[in-house]
């Protein structure tokens, strides 16, 4: 059995159980989640101290105790403080529990390497602000952001709460602006991640949900990328890069 460790925001009711709808058809599977206390998504210095490194790797210290393989913060964080935070995050929990770890938030951009887009649209539920420093952020590591989409909500919980309407539309919205290669769904308590596949078909652009590419971003660090395969279908081609 394949153990993979998870740390999610304490506030948040999507990604779990939607990781395992994703693994649900894998066999040798499993995935574990350790949490840390975030409420509030802005860029005040109050809500980005919940991102400290301490509570991190004491949530990290007990999924060690599990034994598990990889150890994934799977939050999007860095997306807007920078990835270097999370590159640094990782090395600290390597060193700490002897353990591989990754993030969503590297997740997402090798997501973008992997099929070879540049042209974004950008979904997000957070405010104008945060997701402007998201699309600066990916400015800067050669990705441009041609739309943005956003709900304006700040407090985590309450992202879990936007209709799954409202979400099918913001994405639409951004597909169909020309020039779009990809949409980058950035948030791991956002309910997007079903309809992935049909509106890659429905628009032709591909769709990278966080929560759905931290899967497959996991599958690849541990060498289990194939198994992906059948995985596309549903929820979306980035699983066919194995």
């Amino acid at each position: 059995m394949i153990k993979i460790g998870m740390l999610t925001p304490s506030s948040n009711t999507i990604l779990e159980p939607i990781t395992y709808r994703i693994i649900a058809d894998i066999p040798d599977v499993s995935v574990h989640f350790s949490r840390f206390i975030v409420r509030e998504i802005a860029l005040s210095d109050k809500a980005n101290d919940q991102f400290r490194d301490e509570p991190m790797l004491a949530a990290a210290a007990l999924l060690a105790d599990a034994d598990v393989d990889l150890i994934v913060w799977n939050g999007t964080s860095a997306s807007w403080l920078g990835l270097e935070k999370d590159r640094k995050l990782c090395a600290m929990i390597e060193a700490e529990t002897g353990i591989p770890a990754t993030t969503s938030a590297l997740a997402i951009i090798e997501a973008f390497e992997a099929l070879g887009v540049k042209k974004l649209g950008l979904v997000t539920p957070y405010t104008a602000d945060v997701s402007g420093m998201i699309r600066k952020r990916y400015g800067e590591l050669g990705y441009e952001c041609l739309v943005e989409r956003m709900s304006g909500i700040s407090v985590n919980k309450d992202f879990a709460y936007v209709p799954e309407t409202g979400i099918r539309l913001m994405m639409e919205e951004a597909s169909a602006v020309e020039g779009v290669e990809a949409l980058a769904v950035v948030c791991t308590n956002f309910h997007a991640a079903s309809m992935a596949a049909q509106l890659e078909e429905q628009f032709g652009v591909a769709v990278i949900d966080s929560v759905s590419a931290t899967v497959w971003h996991s599958f690849r660090k541990l060498g289990i990328g194939a198994r992906g395969v059948p995985l596309a279908a549903k929820w979306g081609k980035l699983f066919l890069c194995s």
